[in-house]
């Protein structure tokens, strides 16, 4: 028998077998410790070429391996080596037998991601409120009130240091709180602040510590929209205290600043008879009075010049009733006011951002109010400021002797929010408007919700919801007699002015002909 084959030196020390050319020694039967012969062997007798399995093979750390341990059903490398269609018919089987395992979900087989089951979806997040921290026991003394609005249309807030109680009685870091959150509710405004310093003692004056703190957390988002400061009554005290914080206070906010030292001249800027000025007050400014009479110079007090006791002139428009309005626009219902500034805004401010929010200029806000009382036009395309439009609207409204919503249905509107709920409120509504409303006041309520429904569908370019609608002309639809607005108050007459948005088309169902 011949052998062919090759035979490969691991590097033993052994010596190669003489015979060369890659053949073994004839007879040895064996080679080298670290020499394997792989190959085949010729039968001299049959020619046919008979299978020489490997032998003393090594792995692959050096160590001997039986031949019965290679691969292959005999051990040879040749067969080992499958062909193309081999391999391809034994993937075929494989991927048969993994779509049956699959398909009926054999035990110890992974299925694939498409059948396995889903996981459960974790539990929706629950939005839960804000909660809104309870200072009952600050408000109580209505330290902190709302005032309405000031001749501009923008909020007042007051504060009382005559109702202060002592330090014992009051947590001082609470009344922050409170007036934070009083804040909160209109800084996205304009607004102005009353300070009423007369009652301000040594037994309920906050420490020096505490009024650092307070203007330091008030910040940039307090102070923006802040338009005015009134000192009311202002003594040594404030100007020393003046002097101490001047250092850290801007040059800006000080000029929004303003000492009154008279009750009086507050009537230039805000509608004095709203103000729940305390009694302490009221009775400290008449004794001022009786010292030091206002001299006519005073900076803050100056007639108004439409101001007079005689009857109306024809062509006055502001702080007139409809009926007055009505007969002296040959029958019109509608207020030439409303109707001419509505139709300015609804062709230049309904996408105006803030509309209806911010405030205008107060020397031009007088000036068209004296234009239209003394009956001479105003052309508001020649004016070009939506804002003055909407802050004309607003004052319109709130210089009406007598509310939109009336004074007698004050009341009515207070106890639907505080008696009744969901589907009962809304029908009390419907008839307090359609039933219980002047005729006259129905038309231009209708009128003037409309035209509000408008403004409402570009609240994505205007940012003015019914929502934010209704907290600005709440006030300016209905007030108590002694028009002093409160917060208790304003909460209800704002959720009213919100049902009238939101429902109008229910809530609006009387002919303009037909009386209540």
């Amino acid at each position: 028998m011949s052998d062919e084959g090759i035979l490969i030196d691991f590097g033993s020390e052994s010596a190669p077998s003489p015979s060369g050319g890659g053949q073994a020694a004839a007879g040895s039967g064996s080679v080298g410790a670290s020499q394997v012969f792989l190959g085949t062997s010729t039968d001299s007798t049959t020619g046919r070429k008979a299978e020489t399995p490997p032998t003393n093979l090594l792995d692959d750390f050096g160590f001997e391996t039986a031949p019965s341990a290679m691969p292959g059903p005999t051990g040879s490398y040749q067969d080992f080596e499958p062909d193309d269609e081999d391999m391809q018919k034994a993937a075929e089987r494989d991927l048969e037998e993994a779509a049956k395992e699959a398909e009926g979900a054999v035990i110890g087989t992974i299925p694939r991601p498409t059948d396995l089951p889903l996981p459960p979806a974790p539990p929706a997040p629950v939005a839960r409120p804000v909660p809104v921290e309870d200072f009952s026991d600050v408000a109580k003394h209505s330290i902190v009130e709302l005032a309405g609005d000031d001749s501009y249309g923008r909020k007042v807030i007051i504060f009382s240091c005559c109702r202060l109680p002592t330090s014992k009685e009051l947590d001082h870091q609470r009344l922050l709180g409170y007036l934070r959150q009083t804040l909160d509710q209109y800084v996205e405004n304009d607004y102005v602040l009353v300070y009423f310093h007369y009652g301000l003692n040594s037994q309920n004056k906050p420490n020096f510590k505490w009024l650092i703190q307070a203007y330091r957390e008030f910040d940039r988002k307090y102070k923006k929209n802040l338009k005015a400061l009134y000192i009311v009554h202002p003594t040594n005290f404030i100007k020393i205290l003046w002097k101490i914080f001047k250092p850290i206070i801007s040059v800006k906010f000080g000029r929004k600043i303003m000492y009154v030292n008279l009750l009086s001249e507050l009537k230039e800027h805000l509608y004095f008879d709203q103000l729940e000025v305390p009694q302490p007050v009221l009775e400290h400014d008449k004794r001022l009075l009786e010292r030091n009479k206002p001299k006519a110079s005073s900076t803050f007090y100056r007639q108004s010049p439409d101001a007079t006791d005689e009857q109306p002139r024809p062509t006055q428009q502001f702080g007139v009733t409809l009926e007055f309005l009505k007969i002296h626009n040959h029958g019109e219902p509608l207020p030439k006011v409303m109707q001419e500034t509505t139709a300015y805004l609804r062709q230049h401010g309904v996408e105006v951002e803030g509309i209806f929010r911010r405030s205008a200029n107060a020397k031009m806000v007088k000036e068209v109010q004296k234009m239209y009382n003394e009956g001479r036009t105003v052309n508001w395309t020649e004016l070009g400021d939506p804002h003055l439009a909407a802050a004309i609207l607003k004052t319109f409204l709130r210089e009406m002797p007598e509310p939109l919503i009336t004074f007698q249905l004050y009341d009515e509107v207070m106890r639907i929010h505080g008696e009744l709920d969901g589907h009962d409120r809304l029908m009390a509504t419907k008839e307090l408007i359609s039933g219980k409303l002047p005729e006259l006041n129905y038309v231009v309520l209708k009128f003037l919700v409309d035209f509000l429904e408008e403004v409402i569908l570009y609240s994505e370019e205007n940012k003015m919801t019914a929502q934010n609608l209704s907290i600005v002309f709440g006030p300016n639809l209905l007030w108590s007699t002694n028009q002093a607005a409160s917060l208790m108050s304003l909460g209800p007459i704002n959720m009213f002015t919100l049902r009238l948005l939101e429902h109008h088309q229910d809530l609006f169902i009387r002919d303009w002909g037909t009386s209540p």
